[in-house]
């Protein structure tokens, strides 16, 4: 479904428009993450050497810092901004760290370029009840990026009793 931006709560349930007039602007999600991190430049040179991002958008403010800038990791845009001390909120005035799951081919090789990036190991490589090959590490900025590669699919049934036993096992069933 394709909604007008702007449309009233009541407008927009059901509504559906043409692709000439759709709001979102190609190569974008409906939902995109934007983080506020306050060294944006090591984020951008953490994700690219990392994750293989793209930097696709720079906005520089007068002085020549980085204001926002978007950058491209596989079909997903991340925004990503310093915080702006004057700006009308003021919780904007704060980093926001954030938490991603991040689908990749090989969970080792990113963990392990991800620490040579600067990051710092939240957890090492491992196999998951769920099926997924993850790791997790903390970038300079304090985002927390878990890896993972998916190895196996469990139906809703096998998965919540898989996810039982990892309790009474004594494990959470992260």
């Amino acid at each position: 479904m394709l909604v007008a931006a702007g449309a009233a709560a009541g407008e927009i349930k059901g509504a559906r428009m043409s692709q000439s007039a759709m709001f979102v602007p190609s190569g974008y999600h409906t939902v995109n993450p934007y983080l506020t991190v306050n060294d944006v430049p090591a984020l951008i040179r953490f994700l690219e050497n990392t994750f293989g991002g793209v930097t696709t958008e720079e906005i520089r403010q007068p002085d020549g810092r980085l204001a926002h800038t978007e950058i491209r990791i596989g079909d997903t845009l991340l925004m990503v901004g310093a915080p702006q001390v004057d700006a009308p909120m003021p919780p904007h005035a704060a980093s926001r760290p954030g938490t991603f799951y991040v689908y990749v081919a090989d969970v080792d090789a990113t963990y392990h370029r991800a620490m040579t990036c600067g990051a710092s190991s939240y957890e090492v490589p491992t196999e998951r009840f769920y099926g997924d090959r993850t790791a997790a590490v903390t970038d300079g900025n304090g985002n927390v990026w878990w890896i993972a590669t998916k190895h196996h699919a469990y139906s809703e049934r096998e998965l919540q009793k898989r996810a039982d036993q990892e309790w009474r096992d004594g494990n959470s069933p992260r």
